[in-house]
């Protein structure tokens, strides 16, 4: 879901499941590299993970241009990961990414306004996605961090494997 944040755009991949933010991509420019690095961003973590199978898994995205292109739906048939798009205009697919933007802005952008540029945002992005996925509690993950909702669910909690 691109955005525009500061003097450029921002790209977040996030799982419905748990809201924990697998990719991100900052850029001056809407172009395709801007979602399709944020998709190989999120791929290189599910992977990093011990996630390898990706096929089941469907991407919701707006009807923007870059995620219409073509390397970037070859890039979600390679990875076997359904393309699921909403009408223009349309937000009921992008609920979940547009809450998670707003959050995104409400609790570092807009507190960190005016930035210096983009280099400072993607820094600060990194920070907060840290925080995001391994101490923010969400209501969504019965008021866990995702990444402790992810490994309750899959088992791998450290508190699970005494």
């Amino acid at each position: 879901m691109p955005d525009l944040v500061g003097d450029g755009l921002r790209a977040l991949v996030i799982t419905a499941f748990s809201r924990q933010i697998l990719g991100r991509r900052a850029a001056r420019n809407m172009r395709t590299e801007l979602v399709l690095d944020a998709l190989e961003h999120a791929i290189w973590t599910r992977g990093g993970q011990g996630v390898k199978d990706l096929s089941g898994l469907t991407q919701h995205t707006d009807a923007g241009s870059q995620c219409l292109s073509r390397a970037y739906t070859e890039r979600l048939a390679a990875a076997e990961v359904s393309a699921s798009v909403g009408s223009v205009g349309d937000a009921h697919d992008n609920a979940l990414a547009e809450t998670e933007i707003d959050l995104y802005k409400t609790e570092l952008i807009h507190p960190g306004s005016p930035w210096k540029g983009l280099d400072d945002v993607e820094l600060a992005t990194l920070e907060w996605v840290d925080w995001h996925n391994h101490r923010r509690l969400h209501s969504a993950c019965y008021d866990l961090p995702p990444a402790e909702y992810e490994q309750i669910y899959h088992g791998t909690h450290p508190a699970l494997l005494r």
